[in-house]
């Protein structure tokens, strides 16, 4: 009875066990289903919260609507011609470059681009000033920062838990630091920055000088342009009706068909002439009026008044204008600012090399009430060594010696190319001016030619159409004329640009008023000429050089300029009609060598 009772009990022990493992695994299984719901659940959730964070952060590109690019199309029509003084009278030759001197946008960029270099120098000279940080900061929390100790030895508690801190805080410090390594990179970037501002400035007197020269080609060209329109306008009408009149006696049997097609065919040829003559004057004015900065639609007269010239340096010796021009150009003196510029940055070089000291000093204030002395004054140093620094110098002075060395080949290939428009400028003005002198022989016997044949029209001894053809070939000998007049001034302008002399004065454009600039500029014009005191301040630094110069030395950098000994000692010698006969007569060369230069 005892062994079946407990045989009865130890079987529904076993199946109540059995039945609560089943529950349990159940409950198990349902545990573990409701987990990996949740974590399905919270995987979607984070990648959907990703998805969403990045859809926000995507930047795609949207262009400018209609209505912003009008508002950026009328805000430059409304500011590119304002705060000019308006046109009154007729413009001059000076008055044309005064203004494009002083409202020309070109050299304005290059002026705003000088005066952001100058900020960039600015901003480097505080480069090497310590830096002062102020801290600020809050912390807190929801219960105590509390922290207990255990001991090494018996791995036992050895501390109840405890606090030095309060649970809000407000800390807050003033930190001067200077780190002397800083401060000399910044010394050499300041010195890099200002050699930056100089290569700007000479930028621009490349550009002023270029400004000028082409108002005074565009001048002259557009007052050339001007006598043409109005006198072919002027004469259209009685070529058309002379042409008309030799077809209808060809037609009418008055006249040989051979003669009156001749006629026909001289006029044709001399309007063509005058036509292709059109063409490329046309254009001057709306270039004049673009170096004006004046609006090409806008109605202004130009004084056909000639200017006065000097005496140009053309019986110089060429050697002294050579030197002359290497110590003034703007393209030598920009690359010698590189060249020092770039020897600088092996000083910057060497000083990264170093290792750095950083010293710092500081008060602190804290608002934890578990501090004895909430307040302290703190300061230390500290040093750091880049040592990847140390083996590549090498390299970098390798880099710089490479460029030092394209710098010196770029001003030798200068050099060579002044040497050549000095003397080619030189041939240029003496051409102009034999060029003009046929032009104005050519034009003197053209109308008096002209005279000749009207007085036998009035007479009826010459046909009308041999008169009108006479006046067409009048006007093509008169543009032809002043062609030549431009041609001359504008060889005249470029032995100046040449030598390196500034072609426009010395005056403050941005604040002077175009009436100033004008008289300036007339003055500086009508007195060149004349470059005694320029050329013996230049044989004074040359002799200068040379006695402080070795003598097997190429070139010396000096303050602003470069003073070169070997490459001219060929220019000293060389006769001036070798150089001038193999320049002279290859137009490509000429304009090749030219255009080199200004752009």
């Amino acid at each position: 009875m005892q062994l079946t009772t407990l045989i009865f009990l130890d079987r529904g022990f076993g199946a109540f066990m059995a039945q609560r493992c089943s529950e349990g695994v159940r409950t198990y299984q349902s545990i573990c289903s409701q987990l990996c719901r949740f974590g399905m659940a919270l995987k979607s959730l984070l990648l959907l919260s990703t998805a969403l964070i990045i859809a926000g952060c995507t930047v795609v590109p949207k262009p400018l609507d209609e209505l912003a690019l009008s508002k950026i199309a009328n805000s430059n029509l409304s500011r590119v011609v304002a705060a000019q003084e308006p046109v009154s009278g007729s413009i001059d030759v000076y008055e044309a470059t005064a203004r494009a001197l002083k409202y020309n946008l070109d050299q304005r960029v290059e002026l705003m681009q000088e005066a952001v270099n100058l900020q960039e120098l600015n901003l480097a000279t505080y480069q090497g000033l310590p830096n002062l940080v102020v801290n600020s900061g809050y912390t807190g929390r929801d219960n105590v920062l509390a922290s207990s100790s255990t001991s090494v030895l018996t791995n036992q508690q050895s501390l109840e838990p405890s606090t030095s801190t309060d649970k809000n805080m407000l800390d807050s410090d003033i930190t001067l630091s200077w780190n002397v390594l800083d401060f000399g990179l910044s010394y050499v970037r300041a010195q890099q920055a200002a050699d930056k501002v100089m290569m700007q400035r000479e930028a621009r007197r490349k550009a002023l000088n270029r400004i000028v020269e082409d108002v005074r080609t565009a001048y002259w060209r557009a007052i050339a342009s001007e006598k043409l329109l109005s006198r072919l306008n002027s004469l259209e009408g009685k070529t058309r009706r002379a042409i008309a009149d030799s077809r209808a006696l060809a037609a009418e049997r008055q006249t040989s068909p051979i003669v009156a097609l001749t006629h026909e065919r001289e006029l044709l040829e001399i309007r063509r002439d005058a036509q292709q003559i059109e063409g490329e004057l046309r254009i001057a004015r709306s270039q004049l009026a673009a170096l004006m900065n004046v609006p090409p639609n806008s109605h202004f007269r130009l004084s056909s008044e000639r200017t006065r010239m000097g005496k140009p340096p053309v019986d110089v010796d060429p050697s002294r204008l050579i030197r002359v021009a290497i110590m003034n150009r703007p393209e030598v003196r920009d690359v010698a600012y590189r060249l020092r510029s770039n020897e600088k940055e092996l000083d910057a070089a060497l000083l990264e090399m170093l290792p750095g000291l950083d010293v710092f000093v500081g008060p602190s204030v804290s608002t934890n009430s578990f501090l004895y002395n909430d307040n302290w004054v703190g300061w230390g140093a500290q040093a750091s060594w880049n040592l990847l620094k140390v083996f590549q110098y090498p390299q970098k002075k390798k880099l710089v010696a490479s460029q030092a060395e394209l710098l010196d080949q770029r001003s030798l290939a200068l050099t060579m190319a002044i040497m050549t428009q000095v003397y080619v400028s030189r041939a240029r003005y003496v051409h102009a001016q034999k060029e003009l002198s046929t032009a104005g022989e050519l034009k003197s016997v053209q109308h008096r030619l002209l005279d000749q044949i009207a007085a036998s029209t009035t007479t009826e001894q010459t046909s009308e159409q041999t008169l009108i053809r006479e006046e067409m070939n009048t006007v093509v000998s008169d543009v032809r004329y002043d062609l030549a007049y431009a041609n001359l001034q504008n060889a005249y302008g470029n032995i100046y640009a040449s030598i390196g002399l500034d072609a426009y004065p010395p005056v403050d454009i941005e604040r002077a008023s175009v009436s100033e600039i004008k008289d300036a500029l007339r003055r500086t014009w009508v007195g060149r000429g004349d470059l005694t005191t320029v050329l013996a301040q230049a044989d004074a630094a040359a002799t200068q050089s040379a006695l402080q110069s070795p003598p097997d030395a190429t070139s010396k950098l000096t303050t602003g300029s470069v003073s070169t000994v070997k490459p001219y000692a060929a220019v000293m010698t060389a006769p001036e009609t070798s150089v001038v006969q193999e320049v002279a007569t290859p137009g490509r060369v000429i304009k090749v060598s030219t255009t080199s230069l200004r752009d």
